[in-house]
């Protein structure tokens, strides 16, 4: 909504302007300011979309930010030299027949400096040249010894620095119609985000800028929380003139708001990106449209619409889906939160347990019915028969912490965070609250940075203490374990090749001459030539999706006959990868070794998969407990690990969750740190240690509630948490 002059800018400026430019007619025709030469056309609604080519900043095109190399990212060996590989490859690599090293090999002449001194003992002046250019200052180019042509010797040159002919090059190729082109996500490697300087982040001309809103333009309206914004609405005055059309926008954009209100994103922004959303909060954001359109008889499936909810959040979410049911639609949920399981009408649970000893109907009903069920695994825990425990004694603190201080990322404001070691830890907090922000964007890319790659920039604070008390920081996230159908649980565990030495080790290997290399199906020999060891052959299709055939030559079996004629305990290779791990465990139980690894998974509640089940066809849950399985693995007395999950739980069966935590815990007492981000009140109850965060989200959150046992979270007034966690202690 633009501000109407009344008549004042022109009777102003018509005496100094009238007839002396064009601007007088613009000022005539157009809204315009009274006191600048700053004139608008009519205000239509798509003059303040970014999407808008007339409307989006020059600059960045719209995006808000662009891309700039960071020199930390460049040097990840300052103690090498240049010749000897102190950039990354993105920015420079030796080779003295390439253009870009005769040019340096030139620069280095010109100033006196040598390729073979390491980077940090390079005075700051010489960083300077070699990464920010030579200005307009000219130099002949010299031969790199050795160089095998010898043309340009001589030629006059201008050098611009390894940074800005990593951004033109950037630039260049984001120029381009083909977005996203493998060489600008090689370059992207070593450049960050920064804020677009001309438009300071708005996305829009400055001239959009001009219109407001009680105050606010549109940007500065789409960086209130959502709670906040409808607020804010409820008190726009209206002019005579506009309450017409005015009530209706208004009316239609609060009811809008309304909607994602009632689901439990209060904490989110308009301008918030897309891209960094949660599964769950996409999920539910799509829900609020759903609701908006007002249709009936409609057939809703919903994949766990609770995952990243606080117990506070997911009342609202289960309100709306009942709202859903009531106008007339019938709502399916697959979920294993227990508060959305006692509100159905209606439950089916299937079993009764995972892979291939589930596939049935176990019960069904209204709650009595699952909770009655004399197999029902649920039932069980509905009715309290079966319960995760509180632990009998919680651990005490070792006196060694990290403290995180002054973190401010994104809606931190500025707090100190102690984490005790040699605990289990979680942190907890309303959606939105900053737990992430903490947890994932500080604490670990500054870890990871400390011990495997400085490249890495974690979000923003002063210091971390306490560094020096830990050997390493893993991450067990969500994320695949694999690309390609040929990763799987034996690859990324470790056992495959265990596997393959025993197949070498037997008989008819050794009479053969095979050895452990040809029973992997990665590499010529063993294989299936016709898949490449596949065991599918994919078919692309013009503007359609792939399809994938079983080969017809192994039928799937990924090796050849020749392979497959050789046995242990008459299994043939690929029978091994096809068996369960449930199977695995009791065919390899008289090698140790293996049956331990292989025992990993089956304790994880993960005996329903096959040993070579492609990491393709595994969901979130189950690769983040094949890595826990990895890890569990690997323990080694005397290093202390710090592990971060966030929300573990996910996709996870009561049962399943207390497989979970006895993993989790023996990590622990192992003599490493375990940290949790977590909203399962069954989790949260058995933490030694709880961090709590808000007290809402977005804006409202980002301060340190409460921290100590659940029973200190438990008494604390002000914490969400301790309200809904009390029940449970």
């Amino acid at each position: 909504w633009a501000k109407h002059s009344d008549g004042a800018a022109v009777d102003g400026a018509e005496a100094t302007v009238r007839d002396a430019s064009p601007l007088h007619d613009a000022l005539v025709r157009n809204v315009c300011c009274p006191d600048h030469a700053t004139t608008m056309g009519e205000a239509l609604p798509y003059y303040f979309s970014f999407n808008d080519p007339d409307s989006a900043c020059r600059s960045c095109g719209g995006l808000g930010t662009y891309f700039r190399v960071h020199p930390h990212l460049l040097v990840p060996y300052p103690e090498r030299s240049m010749r000897d590989g102190c950039f990354v490859p993105e920015a420079f690599e030796y080779n003295k027949d390439s253009w870009w090293t005769k040019i340096i090999v030139s620069v280095a002449a010109h100033h006196g400096f040598s390729l073979d001194t390491p980077w940090d003992q390079l005075p700051p002046a010489i960083h300077e040249v070699v990464l920010h250019g030579t200005g307009g200052e000219r130099f002949p180019i010299v031969m790199p010894e050795g160089a095998k042509s010898k043309d340009h010797t001589g030629l006059m040159m201008r050098f611009d620095g390894i940074i800005n002919n990593i951004e033109r090059r950037y630039k260049h190729y984001r120029q381009q119609q083909t977005t996203h082109t493998d060489m600008e996500q090689y370059l992207k490697k070593v450049m960050v985000e920064h804020t677009c300087p001309d438009c300071d982040g708005t996305k829009l001309k400055p001239q959009r800028l001009l219109s407001s809103l009680k105050g606010k333009n549109i940007y500065e309206l789409g960086e209130l929380s959502l709670q906040a914004l409808r607020d804010y609405l409820q008190e726009v005055p209206l002019p005579p003139r506009q309450r017409q059309a005015g009530e209706q926008v208004l009316k239609e954009v609060t009811a809008r708001l309304d909607l994602l209100l009632g689901i439990g994103v209060d904490y989110l922004s308009l301008n918030r990106r897309a891209t960094t959303l949660s599964g769950g909060e996409s999920q539910r954001v799509r829900l609020s449209t759903q609701i908006g359109s007002g249709l009936m008889g409609m057939l809703y499936v919903l994949d766990e619409p609770s995952i990243g909810l606080h117990p506070k959040d997911n009342v609202k979410m289960i309100r709306t889906l009942q709202h859903l049911r009531d106008i007339g639609n019938s709502v399916i949920v697959v979920e294993h939160d227990e508060e959305t399981i006692r509100a159905a009408d209606h439950i089916v649970e299937m079993g009764p347990g995972p892979g291939v000893h589930g596939g049935e109907v176990v019960a069904q009903g209204m709650i009595d019915a699952i909770i009655g069920a004399s197999d029902s695994l649920t039932g069980e825990y509905l009715s309290g028969r079966k319960c995760i425990a509180l632990p009998a004694k919680r651990r005490e603190a070792t006196g060694k912490a990290l403290t995180i201080v002054g973190a401010r990322e994104n809606n931190l404001k500025d707090i100190d965070v102690a984490i005790p070691l040699g605990q289990f830890i979680c942190v907890t907090g309303a959606s939105g609250s900053g737990k992430s922000s903490l947890i994932n964007e500080i604490l670990y890319k500054a870890l990871y940075a400390h011990f495997h790659d400085t490249r890495v920039l974690p979000g923003k604070h002063s210091r971390i203490d306490g560094l020096e008390f830990l050997t390493d920081i893993i991450n067990i996230d969500q994320s695949p374990i694999g690309r390609t159908p040929r990763s799987n649980p034996a690859t990324y565990i470790g056992f495959y090749d265990d596997i393959r030495r025993l197949f070498a080790n037997t008989p008819a290997a050794q009479d053969r001459g095979y050895a452990a290399a040809r029973f992997s199906f990665n590499v010529k020999g063993g294989r299936c030539e016709e898949c490449a060891g596949e065991g599918l052959i994919t078919t692309s299709l013009q503007f359609m999706p792939e399809v994938e055939t079983p080969c017809l030559v192994c039928k799937g079996a990924r090796y050849n006959a020749e392979t497959l004629e050789v046995t242990y305990n008459d299994r043939n290779i690929a029978d091994v990868l096809d068996m369960t791990v449930e199977e695995g465990v009791e065919f390899f139980h008289a090698r140790a070794g293996v049956a331990h690894k292989i025992g990993m998974l089956n304790a994880l509640g993960l005996g329903y998969l096959r040993l070579g089940q492609s990491s393709t066809t595994l969901s979130g849950g189950e690769a983040q407990r094949i890595k826990l399985a990895s890890e569990l693995g690997k323990i080694k007395r005397g290093s202390h690990n710090l592990y971060i999950l966030d929300e573990p739980t996910t996709g996870l069966h009561l049962a399943d969750i207390q497989r979970l935590l006895d993993s989790l815990n023996r990590l622990v007492d192992a003599g490493h740190t375990v940290l949790v981000i977590e909203h399962h009140l069954d989790v949260i109850k058995t933490a030694d240690h709880v961090i709590d965060l808000g007290p809402e989200g977005g804006a409202a959150g980002g301060e340190v509630l409460v921290t100590g046992t659940p029973e200190d979270v438990a008494a604390c007034e002000r914490s969400y948490t301790g309200a809904f966690l009390r029940p449970y202690l």
